[in-house]
């Protein structure tokens, strides 16, 4: 019988491998060492709108246990650790306040990352707006944008001689789209495309803040970008029309965040795209929103597939029924949306650094067996992702790392507890943590640098 020697799929040598997390969804004390209430710690308290009512409160108590979960990384060997910082434990009420108390337990966090020999990438801001900025607006107010920047700058100098990597906004479309162009999101309140619009822009502003503050305070070596969950059309074949009307829908889906951090304006395309309804914009926001970053983050956990019409146009297929999906039946699988998102990135925008920020799946991950959570579905979801990743860095594209979604079962905002997305298993009853068949599995491909 003939071997069959399988050739190794390598990825680069400096390849940046890590675990990513959000403040909101681990750390709970929600009420504590005096952090201010955030939009979620308020949403989750109406009725209906988060499952089972669940609520931020405790989440995986990640405030008082950080240790034990830096040590769990160490031991799987992630050295990059991406998390974000909440607003309202720095700034309780939104910006005028100052809590001391917020700066000092980020500080005991990075201590901690630095013993257990573990690089922090921070996010500026990962959905917990403080209440006290949505009373007045949220998003749709040009004072949140103020409240930001000041808020940028704190952290900034206050963390930036030990954070080196900064991403300034976590998926602008989830904050403004879902918030207040419908109901799944703080505040769930319906307001039309005019005011969607507008959130966009002021977020995009909060953006170029965030930047102006890396480069002012960031100190020698600090990195910044952005964190997008692109639209991602995957072409039905690689034909030269289905890969077209790919890059044409990648520039129309995602023209309200991309196009205009790149373009520096808001283009024909956005124009036709919003009409009427396009932003208004005040004098010098594109001297902000367009600061050149030093990388994009992509979050990829699916994609669209899209063919060309007869007609020339671009036409998107639906799943049909069956289709494979997680547990939570918004993820489709589509491995290949990990080579058309960062390739069309690279491609549209000359994008010369892409990060995988994000990439996971949530499964219910119940029950234990003897002591396990066997999630081979994870397992495979990751292995199959993972090899398009690669294809699209042997195609050229520029991706320099990716961190996995995520190290610890969390609070999935309006999917409360029900779904797991961790390669760790959080026992929400006692807090315990295991880790899982796919923790073990990434620990191998972080050790060996390739798929095994």
């Amino acid at each position: 019988m003939a071997t069959i020697k399988a050739r190794p799929i390598r990825f680069p040598k400096s390849f940046v491998w890590g675990a990513a997390t959000a403040a909101p969804q681990i750390e709970g004390a929600a009420f504590e060492d005096g952090k201010g209430e955030s939009t979620w710690d308020r949403f989750c308290r109406i009725p209906g709108r988060v499952l089972n009512g669940d609520t931020l409160d405790v989440a995986c108590d990640h405030y008082h246990r950080f240790e034990e979960d830096f040590a769990i990384m160490a031991r799987l060997g992630i050295r990059h650790y991406r998390f974000s910082i909440a607003w309202p434990r720095i700034y309780p009420d939104g910006g005028a306040s100052l809590n001391q108390k917020g700066i000092d337990f980020y500080q005991r966090l990075l201590d901690s990352l630095e013993r257990h020999g573990i690089t922090p990438w921070v996010t500026m801001y990962h959905w917990d707006l403080p209440q006290a900025l949505e009373d007045q607006g949220g998003w749709r107010s040009r004072s949140t944008v103020d409240a930001f920047a000041r808020y940028a700058d704190t952290i900034v100098r206050a963390f930036g001689p030990r954070v080196k990597n900064w991403i300034t906004i976590n998926e602008i479309e989830c904050f403004t789209s879902m918030s207040y162009g419908e109901t799944s999101r703080p505040p769930g309140i319906p307001l039309g495309e005019a005011v969607v619009n507008q959130t966009h822009h002021h977020a995009l502003v909060c953006h170029g803040h965030g930047v102006r503050a890396v480069r002012e305070h960031g100190g020698r070596g600090a990195r910044v970008g952005i964190v997008d969950n692109s639209w991602i059309p995957i072409p039905v074949s690689e034909r030269p029309e289905d890969i077209a009307a790919a890059r044409t829908l990648f520039v129309e889906r995602n023209v309200r965040v991309l196009d205009p951090i790149y373009r520096k304006e808001y283009s024909e395309v956005y124009r036709r795209v919003t009409g009427a309804d396009a932003a208004q914009v005040a004098p010098g926001d594109f001297d902000l929103i367009g600061l050149p970053a030093d990388f994009l983050g992509m979050n990829v956990y699916f994609g669209t597939f899209v063919r060309a019409g007869a007609d020339g146009r671009p036409e998107r297929l639906a799943f049909p029924p069956g289709y494979p999906h997680a547990d939570c039946a918004w993820l489709r699988i589509a491995p290949q949306a990990l080579y058309w998102g960062p390739r069309l990135a690279a491609e549209v925008y000359g994008e010369k650094a892409i990060y995988i920020t994000e990439n996971g799946c949530g499964y219910r991950d119940e029950p234990l067996v003897d002591g396990e959570c066997q999630d081979l579905h994870r397992r495979d979801y990751l292995r199959n992702y993972l090899g398009e990743l690669h294809r699209a860095i042997r195609d050229g594209a520029p991706v320099r790392g990716y961190f996995v979604w995520s190290l610890l079962d969390n609070f999935e905002w309006q999917d409360g507890y029900a779904s797991r997305f961790g390669i760790c298993h959080v026992d929400f009853a006692t807090l315990k943590r295991t880790p899982k068949l796919s923790a073990g599995w990434y620990a191998n491909v972080i050790r060996e640098n390739r798929l095994v």
